[in-house]
């Protein structure tokens, strides 16, 4: 079942308690396609670089099966770039640069190859941008995902409240969920949200792991308790990833193999946590896989008796 993407390929700059980068590649749609890698190989990516991107880490997509067509090159232009400083606690930061760059008028091109998708996961983009996408396809796919964040929220809501009313699945953290809902209560947030327009949704919860809503149901994920995390960043995409790569491999898109799939992603947002960058994405094999989930498993395996 082909999977496309769409998101920032992009680079980013990285400051955490346990060290600093350089320039390094991060954007969601590289998080996304790589996670979803390994759980499918028709993966189709939408996004937009300058001539200043790495032809290395295009190369190591492709090896994954990422199909590049639609990733637009604009030479003479510079990448989108983000900078940022992560708190103690690893769960807050601050930007400390944003250079939208090439982002800053991008007009996403759907190549025709492309436009049968069966899944589709829209990356964190201007709402526009995410609408653009959706109405060049040539019919509706089988499951569409998004995420967005409180960003769009603050200078785009009307835009952000209709592509929501196009959607099946949204993913977003606690704080944008409370944000978009008006809503304290996480389920009082998730039943409003869920009126606006999607069948489901993921709220993320970083290291307190993930809640899964219809309208009837909830289900909640942990977190795997890590000996070293060293960067956030990407976390949340490459939870997108492994969760809709793992859809699109089952092609079960009921809530009860959601709740598989949230597992799945929450293996992959473990993996890109204990480096920088997408280093942790790549090079993994499927044991490896196999065996950070079996950890998921183990650590809600209980026995219980109620006497």
């Amino acid at each position: 079942m082909s999977l496309l993407v769409v998101g920032t390929v992009a680079f980013d700059a990285i400051e955490t308690p346990f060290g600093k980068t350089d320039k390094i590649v991060g954007g969601a749609a590289s998080y996304i396609a790589l996670a979803s890698s390994y759980f499918t190989k028709e993966i189709n990516l939408v996004s937009v670089v300058g001539d200043d991107f790495p032809q290395e880490f295009m190369n190591t997509l492709k090896s994954q099966g990422v199909n590049l067509d639609g990733l637009q090159i604009k030479q003479g232009e510079k990448s989108f770039f983000w900078s940022g400083r992560y708190h103690n606690d690893m769960n807050s930061r601050d930007t400390l640069d944003t250079q939208l760059n090439v982002l800053g008028d991008f007009d996403p091109i759907v190549p025709e190859s492309y436009k049968n998708c069966e899944f589709l996961m829209l990356g964190n983009l201007m709402p526009a941008v995410q609408q653009k996408v959706l109405s060049q396809l040539s019919k509706r796919p089988k499951l569409i995902v998004l995420d967005t964040m409180n960003f769009w929220m603050d200078i785009a809501m009307p835009e952000l409240l209709e592509t929501l009313k196009g959607i099946d699945v949204l993913t977003i953290n606690d704080s944008e969920a409370r944000q978009l809902s008006g809503e304290y209560s996480l389920v009082k947030a998730a039943q409003k949200i869920l009126a606006m327009g999607p069948k489901v949704l993921v709220i993320k919860k970083g290291e307190h792991g993930a809640l899964l809503f219809n309208k009837e149901e909830v289900f909640f994920a942990p977190a795997l308790p890590l000996e070293d995390v060293f960067d956030p960043t990407g976390a949340g995409d490459s939870f997108a990833g492994g969760f809709i790569g793992y859809l699109a491999k089952t092609k079960d898109i009921s809530f009860e193999n959601m709740k598989r799939a949230i597992i799945f992603g929450s293996a992959m947002a473990s993996f890109t946590v204990e480096k920088f960058g997408t280093e942790r994405l790549i090079g993994l094999s499927q044991e490896d896989v196999s065996n950070r989930v079996q950890e998921f498993v183990d650590l809600v395996q209980f026995d219980i008796s109620l006497v």
